[in-house]
């Protein structure tokens, strides 16, 4: 599936104008992969080896800065950070925040470092790594308010390039506990 959901994301981005690189050769991928210490989930490691979709908000994985790419990759976990510190973010799952807030950060850094790693496509739009399966969702993330944009990756595109007022994307493939953040659950049930 990840190869034809794939194609049909690379003909709708190139019908919208965005402008596509050539594909990333296998060996490119790994070394991606490698550098910043994750796998592209099945459905975007399919749409790179067909075509790169580049422009300001689109992540150049062949030519970004290492330190933009990483700064990309972290934003999630900053983002939970920064309402452990500021916005009292504290899931009853992690037990009994520290009282020192420089201990519960850590605390919180250990925790979020569990959760699947989010690879961004566009702006703040991310998909799950690998061990992600084939179909997953596509997720906006900024800080602990999460948002589910899209069922797949050809679902998010349409809803990205082709904005209209439109119900929520059906929830086809969780992904724990960012899908939590993203059902809108609290501090109490996440």
């Amino acid at each position: 599936m990840s190869i034809e959901l794939a194609a049909a994301a690379a003909a709708f981005l190139r019908e919208r104008g965005v402008t596509l690189a050539e594909g990333l050769g296998e060996h490119e991928l790994q070394r991606v992969e490698e550098r910043f210490g994750f796998e592209f989930g099945p459905d975007h490691r399919a749409l790179l080896q067909l075509a790169v979709p580049l422009g300001d908000r689109w992540v150049d994985w062949r030519d970004d800065a290492d330190q933009d790419i990483r700064a990309r990759l972290e934003l999630p976990i900053d983002g939970v950070l920064f309402d452990v510190s500021n916005n009292a973010f504290w899931p009853r799952s992690w037990g009994v925040r520290p009282s020192s807030g420089a201990e519960a950060e850590q605390e919180a850094r250990r925790h979020v470092r569990r959760w699947p790693k989010l690879i961004p496509i566009y702006g703040h739009r991310y998909m799950p790594a690998a061990p992600s399966i084939a179909g997953a969702p596509v997720l906006s993330v900024h800080q602990t308010d999460v948002i589910y944009y899209g069922a797949n990756l050809l679902d998010y595109l349409r809803r990205e390039l082709e904005p209209k007022p439109e119900e929520s994307p059906p929830v086809t493939h969780p992904v724990p506990p960012w899908s939590e953040l993203a059902m809108g659950y609290d501090n109490e049930n996440l």
